[in-house]
This record gives C-alpha cells, sequence and structure tokens, in this order.
C-alpha cells in the first residue's frame, strides 16, 4: 500500500509539473539587451524582448509583416493626409494599474520628437507638428507634410506608448500595457516575463517566459540539446543545424530577416569614394555567406531587403573583383592603408570579420581587429563613431531613410539623398514611391556608402511541440502573443 501510494503521488507530481511546463517557455538569445526601454535604446536585443510583450504601440507588425490596429483600434486620415486621428481602447491599463489614455500618447510621442530625445529613431516623429487630445480615448496627431509610412512607422518598437508615471525606471523596471510583464531580470543571465492578468486583449496560451541569454555557439548548441532552451529563434550557430533537422525531437525555423548585413564604413574618415569602391570590389560575398553563415543568407548590393518588392538587385555593380580593387587603390594613392574594424558580438560579425579581413588583406588593406562587447560598440562605433569599418546587421524594417541623417553613424551626407527621402515621404502613389525607393538605391550603390554584404537570414531552432513562433522577422520581436504547446 504504502509503495503504491508513492508511486501515485510521484506520479501526480510529474504529471504537474509537465501541465506547467505547457504553459511557460524558455527563450534563447545571444545578446543581453542593454536595458529594457524600446524608447530609449538602440540594440535590437531589447524589442527582441519587449515587443508585443510587455510593450505595445498605437499599431503593430503581424508575423507576415502586415500592420494591424494595436491600442488604436481605429484611425482615420484627413483628405489632406496631415492629420490622423485615433481612437483608442477603452479600459486598458499598464502594468502598475494606471490607465492608458490620450493623454499617454501624446507624452510618448511629444518625449519622443523633442529636442533632448534620446530615442534612436527620432526621425521617425519629426514630421509630427502636433499631438492634440480631443477627449480620453482619441487623439489626433498632425503632421507638417504627408507622409505615406507614418502608420507603420508607429509601429517600430521605438513608438510604443509608454507613461510619465513609469519612464524614468523603464530601463530596468520597464511598465507597459502589454500582455506580459516584467518579473525579473538577472543580469548577465535571463530576463522573466510573467502573466499580465488585467491585459484589455486576448490572453496567451503562455503564462510566463523566460529569456535565456548565451553569446557561445557551442553552449546554445548544448542547451538546446539538453532541453534547457525550447527555442532559440536567432539561432547562433547554423553550422549545426543540420544535426537538429534530423532530429524529431526539434523543428528549424528558416526565414527571412529585414537584416542587411554592411561593413559599415565610416565616410568622414574613409572618403575617397575609390578606396570604398575598392573595399566593396575585395568582398566575396558568397565566400563570407558560406564561411560565416554556413549558407544562408542572400547576396545584396544596397541598403534593402531582397524580399521587398521595389528591391533592386545591384550586386553586380560590386561584384567580387579584386584587381579592380587593386588598380583603385594604387589610383587613389592608397597603397599602405590600414583601418580599423570593430566587431560587435553576434556570430555573423565576429566569423564574417575574419574573412573580410582577410579579403582587404589580399588586396593591399590591412585591418586592426577590436571584439567588442556589445555596450562598447553601442558607445564606440554607434554613439562615438570612432571606427573606420565595422560589420553590423540593421534590422529595422525598411529603414533606408537612416541615410538622410548626416549625423548617423556611418555619416553619409548627401544632399540629393536627403531630398529623394522627403520626396518619399510625401509620395502616396505606390507606383511613385516604388520610382523614388529605387533611385535612392541605386544612389546608395554607385556612392559606395557602405559594403553591403548580404540579408540576414532567419536561422531558427525550437522543439517540435511549440507552435506560434514566427518563422521570419518583419520586425526584431520574439512576439509571444500567439505561441503555444501543442497537446
Amino acid at each position: 500500500m504504502f509503495t503504491r501510494l508513492k508511486i501515485s503521488v510521484a506520479a501526480m507530481a510529474l504529471a504537474a509539473t509537465g501541465a506547467a511546463a505547457q504553459d511557460s517557455i524558455t527563450i534563447g538569445m545571444q545578446l543581453e539587451p542593454p536595458n529594457l526601454d524600446p524608447t530609449g535604446g538602440a540594440a535590437a536585443a531589447i524589442d527582441e524582448v519587449v515587443y508585443a510583450n510587455l510593450f505595445e504601440g498605437l499599431t503593430r507588425y503581424q508575423a507576415d509583416g502586415s500592420i494591424a490596429p494595436g491600442l488604436a483600434e481605429s484611425w482615420t486620415v484627413s483628405a489632406d493626409g496631415l492629420t490622423y486621428r485615433f481612437n483608442l481602447r477603452s479600459g486598458v491599463t499598464f502594468h502598475d494599474g494606471t490607465a492608458m489614455d490620450a493623454q499617454d500618447v501624446k507624452f510618448s510621442l511629444d518625449r519622443a520628437r523633442a529636442e533632448d530625445s534620446t530615442n534612436a529613431q527620432k526621425a521617425l516623429f519629426a514630421g509630427i507638428a502636433a499631438v492634440n487630445v480631443v477627449d480620453d480615448t482619441t487623439v489626433e496627431v498632425v503632421l507638417g507634410a504627408p507622409n505615406g509610412q507614418f502608420i507603420t512607422n508607429m509601429a517600430w518598437g521605438d513608438a510604443v506608448i509608454v507613461a510619465p508615471e513609469s519612464i524614468e525606471t523603464a530601463a530596468t523596471a520597464p511598465v507597459g500595457t502589454g500582455p506580459f510583464k516584467l518579473g525579473q531580470w538577472v543580469q548577465g543571465d535571463r530576463v522573466e516575463l510573467v502573466e499580465n492578468p488585467d491585459y484589455w486583449g486576448d490572453k496567451p496560451s503562455l503564462k510566463s517566459a523566460t529569456f535565456k541569454f548565451i553569446s557561445d555557439p557551442n553552449a546554445a548548441f548544448a542547451a538546446m540539446m539538453a532541453g534547457d532552451i525550447d527555442a532559440f529563434p536567432g539561432y547562433p550557430a547554423p553550422e549545426t543545424l543540420i544535426q537538429f533537422e534530423a532530429d524529431p525531437r526539434f523543428q528549424l525555423l528558416i526565414g527571412s530577416t529585414e537584416g542587411e548585413t554592411i561593413l559599415s564604413t565610416n565616410n568622414k574618415r574613409v572618403t575617397d569614394i575609390r578606396v570604398r569602391k575598392a573595399i566593396a570590389h575585395a568582398i566575396n560575398r558568397q565566400e563570407i555567406i558560406d564561411g560565416a553563415m554556413f549558407g544562408y543568407g542572400t547576396p545584396i548590393g544596397t541598403h534593402f531587403a531582397p524580399h521587398n518588392p521595389d528591391y533592386v538587385d545591384l550586386t553586380a555593380q560590386s561584384a567580387y573583383d579584386p584587381d579592380m580593387a587593386k588598380a583603385l587603390l594604387a589610383e587613389a594613392g592608397a597603397t599602405d592603408l590600414t583601418l580599423t574594424l570593430k566587431l560587435p558580438p553576434p556570430s555573423y560579425a565576429r566569423r564574417g570579420g575574419e574573412i573580410v579581413a582577410a579579403q582587404l588583406r589580399a588586396v593591399g588593406i590591412e585591418t586592426e581587429i577590436s571584439n567588442l562587447e556589445w555596450a562598447q560598440w553601442l558607445e564606440q562605433v554607434f554613439k562615438g563613431k570612432d571606427y573606420d569599418l565595422t560589420i553590423v546587421s540593421h534590422t529595422e524594417p525598411m529603414d533606408i531613410g537612416i541615410y538622410a541623417r548626416p549625423e548617423y553613424y556611418f555619416q553619409y551626407d548627401k544632399p540629393e539623398f536627403q531630398a529623394l527621402m522627403v520626396d518619399l515621404n510625401l509620395a502616396t502613389e505606390p507606383a511613385k514611391r516604388s520610382e523614388i525607393l529605387a533611385a535612392a538605391q541605386k544612389m546608395l550603390a554607385d556612392d559606395y556608402v557602405n559594403g553591403y554584404l548580404f540579408q540576414l537570414a532567419r536561422t531558427g531552432v525550437a522543439d517540435a511541440k511549440i507552435r506560434g513562433l514566427w518563422p521570419n522577422s518583419p520586425t526584431q520581436a520574439n512576439d509571444l502573443t500567439g505561441v503555444s504547446w501543442a497537446e
């Protein structure tokens, strides 16, 4: 009797453990976010934790890249395209219990566009002339000029709605309106999310989630194989994907991202276009894709995603041609050139950087490689512009407009390009927008602003029973709102 009872209790405990596991998930990430405030940081890892999970905007990205209502359930646009009237959802509260209303929308947008704004995508809000509160659930945003991208801009992670009561501590104790709220952040290890019982919308199947930070690709492989991680959407060791593919315990999530991976060039240091052109022709893209990404990736010749219908294939303009590269360097008198190459932690950058350095050395350019942690890269390269070359993937959606910002870290300052982006914002006809986007892509390729390498593939692996993870990455996010476990 005693033995049977003990077995029964053990079985009940095991069953309870199994049931609990079906409403929680552990997600692997290679990079830890430097903070948890998407309105005050440029790192993609921030949005990978908080987008749609903790924070929400007026609109939001869906898995297929389309834009859907978010905290705004609907909106109307004036005939002149200048005034957007947003109808907010009623009964929405922040995680601290305070109401989310039109005043919070005004606060968020005014803060993002303020002169002293630290928003990494401040340019998204530059066209806003005024934000007017009509009533608690209605807000009007007045633009200085029509902007065909405005509704899409409001879906970016940088445009989430925050509250004045909690914004001062958002970096470490974020308070949003999403279906999950912060449980705890054990820095250097993990972020734990728990359900928000007062969420205004449909409740996710998951009750909790843990984002576990594993920077080493070998450790990521071991953690997946051991079952310590349930899913690794941005899996950092593509060379081992074949092992997961052959194992019925797992599923592969292979798709596309918005990540243009570039050999970014400081245009105020590498000022001679002949040198930049030589760098472009010294690069063998396929060798980088094969060596750093094990074949996962699509070559690009400008800063635009190949899956976008307005993409222009300009790879031939900077085709691998080491003889041309050598001739251009000789013509420019740059026969004894050494450039710094500062690399952030992702494996595409570290592995790709070694290959790029060898390719540049073959045409006569030496590089001094510095492997930086993410915070160092943000401080030295992105903010301080203290670099010659770096490799990074720009994962923001449709972000060709960053080249119209002379202060941006690669410091490309061309009035003609800036005028194109003004025209793009004013254009509402699809054909006209396509024409402008084609001209913009060609101008970047003609000026050899950066070395354009490849479009980053979405290489993920997950437990075979998990459903609802995004296979593609239309924005930088691990949206858990539709994730569940199969029975």
